[in-house]
Formats: C-alpha cells, sequence, structure tokens
C-alpha cells in the first residue's frame, strides 16, 4: 500500500463523510483511474516519434502503454482508418497511487512558473484533467537523451457525483489549485 493510499484510508475517507454527511464508506468518492494520453499529431506516419513516445511514456508511468488508432479515414486531415495517432495508459490500484503521488510532491514544482491547477480543470462529474506542454517535467526523463518532445495529458477519473465532491477529493490528496 502507497502512502498516498494510506492517506485516503486513513484521513480523506472520514474528512469526506463527514464535510458531506456520507453514512456509507462505499458512497465516499475515490480514485478510480489515472489515463495518461500522447497525442500524436503530425508526426502519424513517423514511426520513430511513435516509437520515443511509446518509450517515454512507458518511462513515466512505468507500464507499457497501448498505440490509439484511428477509427475512421478523414481525407482533410491527411487520416486514413488504422492509423496510430496517439499513445496512452491506464493505470489502477498501486501504480495508480504512485503516480499521483509523484505528481504532486515531484512534477507538479518543477513545471516552470507553476501557479497551480485552475479550478475550471475538474468538471461537472467530479473528474479532473491535466495537460503538460513538454514531457521532461517528469523525473525519469533525462533531458539530454530526447529528440521529440512532446505534450502529455494526464486524465483523472473519480467516482464523485458532483464537481464540489470532486474538487474536495482532490485538495484533500494535496493537488494544489489557484486561489
Amino acid at each position: 500500500m502507497t502512502r498516498l493510499e494510506q492517506r485516503y484510508k486513513e484521513q480523506i475517507i472520514p474528512a469526506l463523510m463527514k464535510e458531506f454527511s456520507i453514512t456509507n464508506v462505499q458512497a465516499v468518492p475515490k480514485l478510480l483511474k489515472v489515463t495518461l494520453n500522447v497525442g500524436i499529431g503530425k508526426a502519424q506516419g513517423d514511426k520513430k516519434i511513435i516509437e520515443a513516445v511509446t518509450n517515454t511514456l512507458s518511462r513515466i508511468s512505468g507500464q507499457k502503454p497501448i498505440q490509439t488508432k484511428a477509427k475512421k479515414s478523414i481525407s482533410n486531415f491527411k487520416l486514413r482508418e488504422g492509423m496510430v495517432i496517439g499513445v496512452k495508459v491506464t493505470l489502477r490500484g498501486d501504480r495508480m497511487y504512485a503516480f499521483l503521488d509523484k505528481l504532486i510532491n515531484i512534477t507538479m514544482p518543477r513545471v516552470r512558473d507553476f501557479q497551480g491547477i485552475k479550478r475550471t480543470a475538474v468538471d461537472a462529474d467530479g473528474s479532473l484533467n491535466i495537460g503538460f506542454k513538454e514531457h521532461l517535467v517528469f523525473p525519469e526523463i533525462q533531458t539530454d537523451s530526447i529528440e521529440h518532445v512532446h505534450g502529455l495529458e494526464v486524465a483523472l477519473s473519480t467516482t464523485a457525483k458532483t464537481r464540489a465532491q470532486g474538487m474536495r477529493l482532490f485538495e484533500l490528496f494535496g493537488i494544489p489549485f489557484k486561489k
């Protein structure tokens, strides 16, 4: 059990039960999964870039990513059905909590001019979406061996019923929001 998961069970669950008047422990909002996604964009046909993105995502997450493929052909974007258009990883369980702990305590402080996450990043269902312009802020990436810099999207999915429950859950986890 990771330290963030232990903190969730010992401190966050009782706080959420008290704050939202929840009587059943199973009804308390919890983190379901963390999804890391990278869109390939204009480098669709370049296998070298796709392989580099796959390697960096596997280093960041500690898990092998899957390649997402186009479902339809779109001629204006020079996109054919079955072409690789992105790479993603879904983390659950201990890896999810370990990644979230690393994200909050190591990665976010390394972002240049970071002042917190906008409160509008939490949607109506209580899930949080964070975008990084560069993947270089993650500690597993050695900047001297980088050929291609790309962005990264992190989606934190919860069982929260409302936006307020999701916001409070993320605040108790320690995610820094703008004032």
